[in-house]
């Protein structure tokens, strides 16, 4: 698998209706090493982009490869699904159980492990990502960055292999910003991390992609 692309999109078109295009005859891969930024202005497709590679959306053409095979039915997709961690915009789309705890063991549990395992896998997270400390925490209580890497450690709780992260700097402060870089550059994954944030996409990525309109 690391001989070849992670994700590949060849010749990608998706519109919104019959007017709104917003990709068009794109291509783009994430190759084994890497953390693949993409900038570009709003409504230029780069949510919509994430959201082709985890068969949330389908595309009217092109060819979707994910992790070697090429992914065309919504079969294909769960188990990509299994495999790709999607962070999303609005962390609160992310967390839906009472506490920290409950959140990250959610997706374990829904693999099949055993709640020794999960418990394991969930400790093992939230210090990873230094929130051992808020697992008995009332999530929707917690700071908006707070927040932001809880609904990290839900995902990294799935050990994927592979990070699609939507606008992952949004709402943080400085404190909680520097905390995610440091948390990206040392995971083993390789990446897309969508964003605005250029400072930040320097520092994260190890090749940039900007999108434009299509």
């Amino acid at each position: 698998m690391k001989n070849g692309a992670l994700l590949r999109l060849t010749d990608l078109c998706f519109a919104y209706g019959d007017e709104h295009r917003v990709l068009e005859g794109m291509s783009l891969s994430l190759e084994p090493g890497e953390r693949l930024g993409l900038t570009g202005p709003n409504g230029c497709g780069k949510t919509t982009l994430l959201q082709v590679l985890m068969g949330l959306v389908t595309p009217q053409e092109g060819r979707v490869e994910v992790l070697g095979r090429v992914r065309a039915s919504e079969a294909d997709f769960k188990e990509v699904r299994r495999d790709v961690g999607l962070l999303f915009q609005d962390s609160d789309d992310q967390l839906f159980c009472p506490t920290v705890h409950e959140d990250v063991a959610f997706g374990p549990f829904n693999l099949g492990l055993s709640h020794a395992e999960v418990h394991k896998v969930v400790n093992e997270t939230l210090d990873m990502l230094g929130l051992s400390e808020f697992e008995k925490r009332i999530t929707y209580q917690l700071s908006h960055g707070q927040r932001r890497l809880v609904a990290l450690a839900t995902i990294l709780a799935m050990k994927p292999k592979v990070l699609l992260l939507d606008e992952p700097t949004t709402g943080l402060d400085e404190v909680h910003e520097a905390r995610l870089l440091e948390i990206l550059l040392g995971l083993p994954q390789e990446m897309i991390v969508v964003s605005h944030n250029a400072h930040f996409l320097e520092k994260v990525s190890t090749r940039i992609v900007t999108l434009g309109y299509s």
